[in-house]
């Protein structure tokens, strides 16, 4: 019998995998609203969550 170990937690990943599912139509649709009604607030959103999905998919997280 093998004596294995997840690297991550099953519940982390899948919460990790959501949150990127969930971040892709959040952004487009953030960046559509930036471009058409451009304020300070929208765009620091934009920023913020651009870097949430950088840092999941370079698994910063």
């Amino acid at each position: 019998m093998m004596n294995f170990r997840w690297k991550y937690n099953p519940t982390y990943l899948r919460i990790k995998y959501g949150c990127k599912q969930v971040l892709s139509p959040l952004m487009i649709f953030q960046f559509i609203r930036t471009v058409l009604f451009p304020t300070s607030f929208d765009v620091i959103l934009l920023g913020l969550l651009a870097v949430l999905y950088v840092a999941i998919v370079l698994e910063w997280l």
